[in-house]
Order: structure tokens, then C-alpha cells, then sequence
């Protein structure tokens, strides 16, 4: 699974998101929001529910719109223990 996060620049590269860091901040905090980049594949945000649903964990995920094109928009993950 290769996420991602979400860019904060336009012509800047998304940075990677290592599982680990994700699941770092997860068991930091009792609810976590991340922004992922719209380059992440359905199926790796699908696979990311997948990994913290097993561990009991709620995981809720939306398309965030930042413009008024089709292609500019995130994606948000808020996951609670």
C-alpha cells in the first residue's frame, strides 16, 4: 500500500505516508484526521479501513473539494479508537 498525504503546496509533490507513522499517531490520540491526496487508489484507502477496522478501530473516510474542478479534491480519514 503506498499512501500519499494530501499536498499543501499545488505544484509540489504529495508526500509518502508510512503505515507506521499513521498507526503512531493512531494510538497517540484517541481521534486522528489525516488528508490523503487524490493520486492514493480507492483500493489502497479501502485496504487502510481494511488494516484499522481489524485492530477495532472506527474509520470513516470523504471526498473533500477544495476547487470548482472535477480533479481537485482529497481525501479525508478521521480514525477513532
Amino acid at each position: 500500500m503506498n499512501l500519499k498525504f494530501a499536498r499543501t503546496e499545488i505544484n509540489q509533490k504529495p508526500k509518502k505516508a508510512e503505515l507506521a507513522k499513521i498507526e503512531a499517531s493512531v494510538e497517540k490520540e484517541d481521534s486522528v484526521i489525516f488528508y490523503f491526496d487524490k493520486d492514493n487508489s480507492h483500493k489502497d484507502l479501502l485496504e487502510l479501513q481494511a488494516h484499522f477496522e481489524e485492530k477495532g478501530k472506527s474509520f470513516y473516510m470523504s471526498e473533500v473539494k477544495y476547487g470548482l474542478s472535477d480533479n481537485e479534491y482529497m481525501y479525508q480519514v478521521h480514525i477513532v479508537n
